[in-house]
């Protein structure tokens, strides 16, 4: 195993930003009915620039550790990145938290075919069924609310979730990409200040006071993202993104509790049918063998 293959550093490290993020999307849900969408992307962004520097200063990073040789795949991954994190807070504005998160957990699904093309990375058969449990199981818990949805907010809603989950796996197949010769910090950090400049792009369009509570929540969703962000990217460090791609269904709870507990909304009949399918697939995919005679979908040696 070499010292950047620590798949069960990776994993651990993907839950735990999956928590934060999911912290970052109930301060965005709470401010997202009176805060302009682009001011939300400006705060969220700025106020991730603490933790990342931290980061980069904890690990003798800064600001050396900012030069690259691939600006160009810097530039595309914060460019996806940064136009996901705006389709993503949109379809959290239309939707409640959870659809919109549920939305977004097409990302890992389209993101382990992307790796498994783009980056020639392992698809075993392993991940596919774990892949393919955690995807039925968001189809069970998605399809009553696209059956009763008929207002045109929501249908957006929804086409923009969609959406955000593309960008998102085309973000983060690039994670990994830049991953093996880039710094983990600078990754974050070009994608915080990509998302800010765009965010604050939006300033003519209109901004406004907020009051102290609402600055609060905007602060915070900084502070959440910025600390997630370093999570999920080390995590992509340590481990494949077909093998990080189950495990993405755990971030669900989080927005499912919120709603529960923070929203005060009531546990629909489907999440109960829904959790054990995806909780099924996070298990298959971590009782993968490994053993150097299995071999993946394409043919090759593990």
């Amino acid at each position: 195993m070499s010292g950047l293959d620590r798949p069960s550093l990776g994993i651990s490290l993907r839950i735990l930003s999956g928590l934060l993020m999911g912290g970052m999307f109930v301060s965005v849900k709470a401010v997202s009915a009176d805060v302009p969408l682009g001011q939300i992307v400006f705060f969220r962004s700025f106020f991730a620039i603490l933790p990342l520097l931290i980061f980069l200063l904890v690990r003798n990073e800064f600001p050396g550790g900012l030069a690259t040789k691939r600006p160009g795949a810097h530039f595309l991954r914060a460019s996806f990145g940064a136009l996901a994190l705006f389709a993503s807070f949109a379809a959290v504005a239309r939707l409640n938290l959870a659809e919109a998160i549920l939305i977004a957990q097409l990302s890992p699904i389209l993101m382990a075919v992307g790796a498994a093309i783009l980056l020639s990375e392992r698809l075993t058969k392993w991940r596919v069924l774990g892949l393919l449990f955690g995807f039925l199981g968001v189809i069970v818990l998605v399809w009553p609310e696209l059956i009763a949805s008929r207002g045109d907010a929501r249908l957006l809603g929804y086409a923009i979730g969609v959406s955000a989950a593309a960008l998102s796996a085309l973000a983060l197949i690039m994670v990994r990409s830049l991953n093996q010769t880039e710094s983990p910090g600078a990754i974050a950090l070009y994608f915080v200040l990509a998302s800010m400049i765009g965010g604050i792009a939006t300033l003519p369009w209109g901004w406004i006071t907020p009051d102290w509570a609402t600055l609060g929540l905007l602060i915070l969703s900084g502070l959440f993202g910025g600390f997630g962000h370093i999570a999920m990217t080390l995590a992509f460090r340590y481990a494949e993104a077909s093998r990080l791609a189950p495990f993405e269904y755990i971030a669900l709870l989080w927005p499912l509790l919120a709603d529960l507990f923070i929203f005060r909304l009531s546990l629909s009949n489907s999440f109960i049918l829904a959790a054990p399918l995806i909780l099924a697939g996070a298990v298959i995919a971590a009782a993968e063998k490994r053993n150097r005679k299995s071999r993946s979908w394409f043919g090759r040696r593990r």
